[in-house]
């Protein structure tokens, strides 16, 4: 393994918010209905538990700013617009934002009168991804969702009227007796209310949820290729680019950020409930700051503290420098139920909420990183493969050479990208690398 350069690697932060008024059958997420005697202080105190989080995630930053947020969940527009507000002061005072940050915020489009639209944009909140599902009354029913048809058309123009100009609208296909023509009218409809980005995949029975216990009838394969072939061609026809599996940027948006650093093997801060990150780790380096030059200053020095010197940080978790993973505690109670590690000692067990940290052994350093490049259609460099993992490309010739013959990669030695058969056969690719 070679070194890596952690300050050429972007940074994004994600954030968790656990709540939704009601768990759709569907949903495999770290979501949790809100409690029938839920109260204000529930909100204010999950909020003090997000901002003690990123405090002690400080360091991990070395010296980097943020360059996208995603607020995901649950259901984030149900925290309140004052909590936002909060929340984001926090954070701007605990880490250096770039000047072009990407912010995004998942909204239901049954909870988002909690907030005029315009209150999001002035948290800096930028970017809105709207989960619409379906503009067919019976298939929100099925798939359990809180709002109507209508709902989901107010959202989508309210927030452009309110002036964001990117609104992703999450859209499914291949749910319980759809047919061709509801799904193309499904993406018709975001696109005619204004939608720049749409995210269009298919519905997929997970464990662990109520359709995986009770299932539904889903339409049969060939219905499916039917409508995945003819909604693709809409798509396209529509002015929309499919840079990835399921993402579509319109003509006058742009791919997400945030997901497309997941994508390229980027680092990921994270908090809230069951929320998982990914960073590099370079300790000869720690707390180098040189690249980010002046604007360092807007943070006080317990900001930029080492990575072996940082409170509540054990400086054993982080002895090595490697790439690594953590979580946190998925439940919300347990979440804001947090040790002052002021008073405990320096054991790795009184990190707050941090019930996960492990370096990321090389095997599965090219599982991990196959596994997200290749969903991107223009695929990657090699050279991204060597700077985010730290091993060469001779690690992985074999197999690349033998997906090569059977069609699968392009042949090209500067760049790792699935052919269209490759596409279409992703899963078998990938299985190669495992």
């Amino acid at each position: 393994m070679t070194d890596i350069n952690v300050m050429n690697i972007p940074l994004a932060l994600y954030i968790h918010i656990p709540w939704c008024v009601k768990k759709c059958p569907y949903c495999d997420f770290n979501s949790h209905e809100l409690p029938v005697d839920s109260q204000l202080s529930m909100y204010d105190e999950y909020v003090d538990a997000l901002l003690l989080d990123a405090q002690m995630q400080q360091s991990l930053t070395q010296g980097r700013e943020i360059g996208s947020i995603f607020i995901g969940g649950g259901t984030p527009s149900l925290l309140p617009i004052a909590q936002y507000q909060r929340l984001f002061a926090g954070l701007r005072a605990c880490f250096i934002f770039a000047d072009d940050i990407e912010v995004t915020m998942e909204a239901n489009p049954g909870t988002l009168e909690h907030a005029p639209f315009a209150q999001y944009l002035d948290v800096g909140i930028n970017r809105l991804s709207i989960g619409v599902q379906s503009f067919a009354a019976d298939k929100l029913e099925t798939l359990g969702r809180i709002h109507d048809p209508k709902q989901a058309l107010s959202a989508i123009k309210a927030a452009r009227g309110a002036g964001f100009e990117r609104v992703n609208v999450d859209l499914m296909h291949g749910l319980p007796q759809q047919s061709l023509t509801e799904a193309l009218n499904d993406i018709q409809t975001a696109h005619n209310a204004g939608a720049t980005h749409i995210s269009w995949y298919q519905l997929t029975i997970e464990p662990n949820t109520v359709f995986y216990r009770s299932q539904p009838i889903l339409p049969d394969e060939d219905s499916l290729a039917d409508i995945e072939q003819a909604g693709q061609a809409l798509l396209q026809q529509l002015g929309y680019d499919n840079y990835e599996v399921s993402a579509w940027s319109g003509a006058s948006d742009k791919p997400c950020r945030h997901n497309v650093n997941y994508w390229q093997f980027g680092d990921y801060l994270a908090i809230g409930a069951g929320a998982h990150g990914k960073v590099t780790v370079d300790n000869n380096k720690s707390g180098d700051n040189k690249q980010s030059g002046d604007r360092a200053s807007l943070l006080s020095e317990s900001t930029l503290k080492p990575l072996e010197t940082h409170e509540g940080l054990d400086s054993e978790l982080v002895a090595e420098s490697g790439i690594y993973r953590f979580s946190k505690s998925r439940l919300p109670k347990d979440y804001v139920d947090y040790q002052d590690i002021t008073e405990t000692s320096h054991d790795s067990q009184n990190f707050p909420k941090m019930i996960g940290w492990q370096q990321i052994a090389s095997d599965e350093l090219i599982s991990e990183f196959m596994l997200n490049a290749l969903r991107l259609h223009d695929g990657v460099s090699w050279t991204l493969f060597e700077d985010r993992t730290g091993l060469c490309h001779d690690s992985v010739a074999g197999q690349v050479d033998k997906l090569v013959k059977q069609g699968l990669l392009v042949d090209d030695r500067q760049q790792l990208k699935p052919t269209a058969l490759g596409s279409r056969y992703l899963n078998q690719i990938l299985r190669a690398f495992l």
